[in-house]
């Protein structure tokens, strides 16, 4: 078997840019998965590209790596396109962030604070402002924020494009599940594989189960709704992301279990959210709820950089709810880290080594 400059273990948004970027640089890669599917955690995205959420306060290396890598998707979206001639659903019209109680508005404004404190836009707005940049909203919110540098994607169109860019960079898919690194014939390895990136590393990635709700307008319309809302009921948090097909997203629970069933209390509990947040929703129609299980880490940071014991592996995992947001710069970051001499400064950050060496690793030398 033919050896390659680079084995990429995992065909998720980042294992395929990973693949893209690397044969862009003249590298001989190959991308090893089981038969390509629908099973990521990337499918049931909603492809939001918002950098500060309620779970990045508080956390300045995390946020600083989501703010670089959301500059950053214009270009790459841009790229993307133009290598391919897909459109991958990216659109620029911000974000509102609505608080419908008054409880609910020290929350919206705390992350408002935080924003601004990073340089970034966010207006805070009244109630009537709101109700001016989308009618569609409840007819009394307690005020909020627009977020105009905010973004969106679609995840399932940016994988179907980026499989188009790999197989014309001249990527090699091997429809094999990998079981052991040291199998594979390739002078460097990336493992960017989610959830089963921990039985192949030995790191601490475990699954964290997410429902996601697809809706569709009547008569598969464009929604009424035009921005990405993000909204706070009573304390509970939920987003609603319309699409130009008519197609509404709704999510997202998040749940420390493992299974796969879609339950009528999740549902219930985002429909109700989703609903109070934009009433007209009700009419729409329910067609699909999936469930997923994002790959995250002990200290809720992806792992990026080499594995201790096995230099020639390069991890990129454990992004959890972030993972289409930071396509671009992980992808950018593990490429560098494989031509350049000097790895990228965000790997003493980010790197495995902060978990200590893996059990999978110790003895390897």
């Amino acid at each position: 078997m033919a050896v390659s400059d680079l084995a990429v273990v995992g065909a998720g948004p980042i294992g395929l840019a990973v693949a893209w970027r690397a044969a862009r640089r003249g590298l001989a890669v190959t991308m090893y998965d089981p038969e390509p599917d629908d099973s990521g955690a990337w499918y049931a995205a909603a492809g939001i590209l918002a950098p500060v959420s309620e779970e990045t306060v508080g956390e300045p290396e995390l946020t600083g790596l989501l703010v670089d890598s959301a500059a950053s998707w214009p270009a790459f979206a841009a790229e993307l396109e133009a290598a391919t001639g897909l459109d991958i659903g990216y659109r620029a019209e911000g974000t509102l962030v609505v608080a419908l109680t008054a409880g609910d508005r020290a929350e919206v404004l705390r992350l408002r604070d935080h924003q601004t404190g990073l340089g970034l836009p966010a207006r805070q707005q009244t109630a009537a402002e709101l109700r001016a940049r989308e009618p569609s909203l409840a007819p009394r919110p307690h005020g909020g924020v627009y977020s105009s540098g905010d973004r969106q994607v679609n995840p399932r169109r940016m994988v179907v494009a980026l499989r188009a860019a790999c197989r014309s960079a001249g990527v090699v898919v091997e429809h094999t599940r990998v079981t052991d690194l040291a199998d594979l014939p390739a002078a460097r390895v990336v493992v960017a594989a989610g959830c089963g990136s921990a039985a192949l590393t030995g790191l601490p990635v475990r699954p964290v189960k997410g429902q996601v709700l697809r809706l569709r307008s009547p008569g598969r319309e464009a929604p009424g709704l035009r921005h990405v809302v993000r909204g706070y009921t009573d304390g509970r948090a939920v987003y609603v992301v319309p699409r130009l097909d008519g197609e509404v997203v709704v999510g997202a629970t998040m749940e420390e279990r493992t299974d796969h069933l879609a339950t009528a209390g999740a549902v219930l509990e985002l429909l109700g959210a989703a609903t109070a947040l934009v009433p007209e929703l009700t009419d729409y129609e329910l067609t699909e709820v999936c469930v997923r299980h994002r790959p995250a880490t002990p200290d809720s940071a992806p792992i990026l950089g080499p594995l201790p014991g096995q230099p020639r592996v390069v991890v990129a995992t454990g992004h959890h709810q972030n993972g289409i947001l930071l396509t671009p710069l992980t992808a950018d970051l593990v490429v560098r880290a494989l031509v350049e001499p000097v790895p990228p400064a965000r790997f003493e950050t980010f790197g495995p080594a902060r978990f200590g060496v893996p059990a999978v690793t110790r003895g390897s030398g």
